[in-house]
Order: C-alpha cells, then sequence, then structure tokens
C-alpha cells in the first residue's frame, strides 16, 4: 500500500512575516499528523526570500514540537554546503528530542549560486564531488560503521533514517550503491524520472539497513472543491516559479485566475512541462491523477508539494486528498 507524505518550503506571503511563516509551517505539520500522513520534510533554501527553511534543522526542531506522531525530515540538506560532522550533531540532537521520528535526506546539489558559496566559504563545485564519501562518512558518524576516530555527541547511536535524494541518474545509482532509500523531485525536475527509478531497481545492493529497494516521487497537489477552485489555489506556487525561472524570485503571490491561460506560450509551455507530476482539482481529479502516478512509478511511498497564498486553504487541501486516497 502507498504511503503519503508532505513536503513543506515555508512559503513567505506577500506582505507576511517570517513568523508567520514559521507558525503556519506548524499547523501544516499538525494537520498532516492529524490526517495520517507519514512525513513532513523541509527542505533547504539560502537567500530566497519567499522560502524560510534555509536553517533545516532549527525549523524541523519547532515542527517537531507542534506534532506528535509524524516523521520529520530534511527533504533535503545539501551536504556540499556542510561537513557530515556538523550535520551529525545536528541530526543527532534531533533525534534525542524527538526519538524515532527523524528523517535526513541528502542532496548533492548545492542549491546555491556563487554568492551563497561565498558567504558559506565553500568550494560547492569541489565539494559536490565528495558527495558519495561525506554521506558513507555521515552514516559511520550515526552507526559507528565502519569505526571513524572520533564520535559525534549528539550524533552517534543516533536512529536517523537517512535517504538519498535526486533528480537525475546520479543520486540514483549512488542510493542502489549503497543501499539507502531513494526520493525522487519529480515536482519540478521530472525528465529522467522513469530511467532514474530503473536504474536504481536494477542496480541496487541490499544493506544492514534496508534489504530491498524504496522508492518515493514527489508529486505537486493542491486539491479543493472544483478543478476549477484548485487551479485558482495553484496559481500563487505557478506565479513563484515562473519568477524563479526568470530571475526574479519573491514570495508567494495572491492567486489570480486563470493565470497559466494568460501567460505567454513559452511560460505555459515550461510550467506544464515541469508539473508533469502533480494533481490539482477536485478529489476525484486528484485522486485519478495521483494512483496514475502511482501506476506508472511504483512508487511505496508520495510525497506531495504544494503552497496556497492562504494557509487554511493548505491544510483543506491536504485532509481532502488523503480522504480522496483513503
Amino acid at each position: 500500500m502507498t504511503e503519503f507524505s508532505v513536503l513543506d518550503l515555508i512559503p513567505v506571503r506577500e506582505g507576511g512575516t517570517l513568523s508567520e511563516a514559521f507558525a503556519d509551517a506548524a499547523s501544516t505539520a499538525r494537520a498532516a499528523d492529524d490526517a495520517g500522513y507519514k512525513r513532513f520534510w523541509v527542505a533547504e533554501h539560502h537567500a530566497m526570500p519567499g522560502i524560510a527553511g534555509g536553517a533545516t534543522a532549527v525549523a524541523l526542531a519547532h515542527i517537531g514540537h507542534a506534532t506528535t506522531r509524524i516523521r520529520i525530515g530534511a527533504g533535503g540538506i545539501m551536504l556540499p554546503n556542510h561537513n557530515p560532522f556538523v550535520i551529525a550533531e545536528q541530526f543527532g540532537t534531533l533525534d534525542a528530542l524527538f526519538p524515532g521520528r527523524v528523517d535526513l535526506g541528502l542532496g548533492r546539489a548545492p542549491g546555491a549560486d556563487g554568492r551563497i558559496a561565498q558567504a558559506l566559504r565553500k568550494d560547492l563545485m569541489r565539494a559536490s564531488e565528495y558527495f558519495p564519501q561525506d554521506v558513507v562518512e555521515l552514516r559511520a558518524l550515526f552507526t559507528g560503521e565502519p569505526e571513524l576516530p572520533i564520535r559525534a555527541s549528539p550524533g552517534y547511536g543516533a536512529q536517523v533514517e537517512m535517504w538519498i535524494l535526486g533528480s537525475s541518474l546520479f543520486g540514483a545509482s549512488l542510493a542502489a550503491q549503497i543501499g539507502m532509500p531513494y526520493a525522487f523531485a519529480s515536482h519540478f525536475a521530472p525528465d529522467q524520472l522513469d530511467a532514474a527509478l530503473k536504474l536504481y531497481r536494477e542496480r541496487f545492493r541490499p544493506s544492514q539497513w534496508l534489504d530491498k529497494p524504496h522508492v518515493m516521487a514527489a508529486m505537486t497537489a493542491i486539491c479543493a472543491d472544483t478543478d476549477e477552485e484548485a487551479r485558482y489555489l495553484a496559481s500563487s506556487m505557478d506565479q513563484t516559479f515562473v519568477a524563479l525561472r526568470t530571475g526574479n524570485p519573491g514570495k508567494l503571490k495572491p492567486p489570480v485566475r486563470d493565470y497559466r491561460e494568460n501567460l505567454p506560450d513559452q511560460a505555459r509551455a515550461m510550467l506544464e512541462h515541469v508539473r508533469q507530476a502533480s494533481a490539482v482539482g477536485s478529489p476525484a481529479t486528484v485522486r485519478s491523477d495521483i494512483e496514475a502516478f502511482i501506476a506508472r512509478t511504483g512508487a511505496d511511498e508520495i510525497i506531495l508539494a504544494g503552497a496556497t497564498y492562504d494557509p487554511q486553504a493548505r491544510l483543506r487541501s491536504l485532509a481532502l486528498t488523503m480522504a480522496a486516497m483513503s
């Protein structure tokens, strides 16, 4: 049976504040917890005024205290931005605070431009080359296998569930080689989805942490009473993506009726391409689209992304979606 999780970028609304964004994230996590979702993940982004998850571990501590059952985690930490020891301490701390509930998804793409690299004092291109070694080292800091000259505390012995994230064949190959679960970012980078999942499953080597391939695939999902209302709500997210792709990122804007229909052809085609893995509509539409995506991918889990300008609309969307899939 496919399980469902939530990806939240902690969006900052136009006219809103960071404090409101973090309060909304906690409310969204509680709603996901109440509705029966398995995980609530936050993604690391930097220097983006519309996304508040840069200090990912700190944000997860806030979310953990707002919830009781749901797993919380990073979807993901961009490991080239950090060193494994510090991440082990951060997520070891989270595991101590919220035992048995912490996930750590790891991505290779720095998710940052040259200005961020300079601010982080990192050579991100070179750091990306060491991603496989850093993943193995980070896992060893948690498990003690292999034994390292130093132990992270907090960190050593923490029961953190580690994942490899990706949007290309590289992550799929690495996850298969070292026996880790794999999550594909098909909600914004769908082109290599089928090839990556095929490669991961064919090359998977069982490990002491995972005995068979385990796939999560991401979708954009906004559910409302009608298809028209859901498309209206999703226009806030569409505006954000168009702004990002045209080099003008900003905060989450209010929805606009018939937004896609009034876009230039090139921008509309771009949106339709990147939103191939999406379910936007009434409960019946969302159910049909998600079922088709599950049939295509055979995913063990589906993680649902999506932001609405009105936070209450997101809560209702999560509830309607889970009810539709149940």
